[in-house]
């Protein structure tokens, strides 16, 4: 007896051709990525180039886990930046620290996971993992952050963007006197104007360099209230111009959630109409069940006010190890997608804030007056 299938025998016949070693990586990725992460990925890899890369989203991406010591920022976050496929950007301190090293010359080496790390201590040699680096790069790198932060162009108040965009200034010079060329995601962040925040400011070696000089009497303080603004400026701006907003979520974290809290901000908080990112693409190898941020699936952000609800199709979650998943997604999007012109949005930051302050004021007014109303009714009676 045939049993009528309804929509589930719909979906594309898995058929693959056999692979030959002669395949791009996104032929490799379309044809025989088909089920389970694997599929998940392809997935991913078509939502970002067929939906968030269109001209009119703007895409931001968050950061967490040791990327840029294992050589992710030279292969895949400058090339996506470069491209226009990456707008803006929110990752963990650590993570721009180690970025750092880069720009100055250092040197990060191959090792092995199971070496003897009191033999490392003894040695003066770091473990990230399985990557080894002498602990004068550590040294180095906060001596260069000390003395560029001690300049009179850092004593004051300033967003995380804002520092970085500094730092990056700096060591972009320094990429150049030494020879170097795209080695910094920072430094390419200064010259493209991609606009870098991080939800943790302390959390980091940069974060503990500038506490120091903090005591030595220092101006310099982190505005993390401008941080939550700004980026929130950054979403509703996408918005307001025609445009969507893209959430690129590499891992989980602080960084995941401060990406995502820019709609609750401006909903929830500041009282603007608004409804939500429109693309969601997360790569992550945390569970959804124990109830962490780095797992919550975008069908929970959307009672949170974080995804817009009518654009839960256009959601994929990859579990995979992001060394992995993030060069198979750069390969794949650079060979399908031509470049985007760069949005420049760290050049834009005065123009998106004022747009935002005015809504702000706006909705405040609004509410204010509701208030009164309800004042006069109760009054009425």
């Amino acid at each position: 007896m045939t049993r009528p299938s309804g929509p589930y025998l719909r979906g594309q016949r898995i058929d693959p051709t056999a692979i030959t070693g002669a395949e791009q990586i996104a032929d490799l990725v379309d044809n025989a990525f088909l089920a389970y992460n694997a599929g998940r990925l392809r997935e991913g890899c078509q939502l970002f180039t067929t939906r968030m890369l269109q001209p009119d989203t703007t895409v931001g991406m968050s950061l967490t886990g040791a990327m840029t010591p294992a050589g992710i920022g030279m292969s895949c976050l400058i090339p996506l930046m470069e491209a226009g496929f990456v707008d803006w950007i929110i990752s963990t301190g650590a993570n721009l620290y180690h970025d750092a090293h880069f720009a100055l010359g250092l040197a990060l080496h191959r090792g092995r996971h199971d070496a003897d790390d009191v033999e490392l201590r003894e040695k003066g040699v770091v473990r990230i993992y399985d990557i080894f680096f002498d602990y004068n790069v550590l040294l180095s790198t906060d001596a260069f952050v000390r003395e560029v932060s001690a300049r009179p162009e850092f004593q004051r108040a300033m967003s995380s963007a804002e520092y970085h965009y500094l730092l990056g200034g700096y060591l972009r010079e320094r990429e150049a006197a030494l020879g170097l060329s795209k080695r910094s995601v920072l430094s390419t962040a200064y010259e493209l104007a991609v606009p870098i925040y991080t939800s943790s400011p302390g959390d980091s070696s940069i974060g503990m360099n500038v506490a120091e000089q903090a005591l030595a009497g220092s101006q310099l303080r982190f505005d993390v209230s401008a941080d939550v603004n700004e980026t929130a400026a950054i979403v509703l701006e996408a918005k307001r111009t025609g445009g969507k907003s893209g959430v690129l979520i590499a891992g989980g974290g602080s960084p995941k959630n401060f990406i995502l809290q820019t709609e609750p901000q401006i909903q929830e908080v500041l009282g603007i109409d608004e409804r939500g990112h429109d693309y969601f693409l997360q790569m992550t190898d945390a569970r959804p069940d124990v109830g962490g941020l780095s797992g919550a699936t975008p069908n929970e952000a959307v009672s949170w006010g974080k995804i817009d609800p009518d654009q839960l199709p256009g959601t994929v979650v990859v579990y995979a190890d992001n060394t992995i998943t993030l060069p198979l997604l750069t390969a794949y999007a650079l060979q399908r997608v031509p470049p985007r012109p760069v949005k420049r949005l760290y050049d834009r930051r005065e123009a998106m804030m004022e747009r935002l302050v005015t809504e702000y004021r706006a909705a405040l007014a609004f509410r204010d007056q509701r208030a009164d109303d309800a004042v006069g009714d109760r009054g009425g009676r």
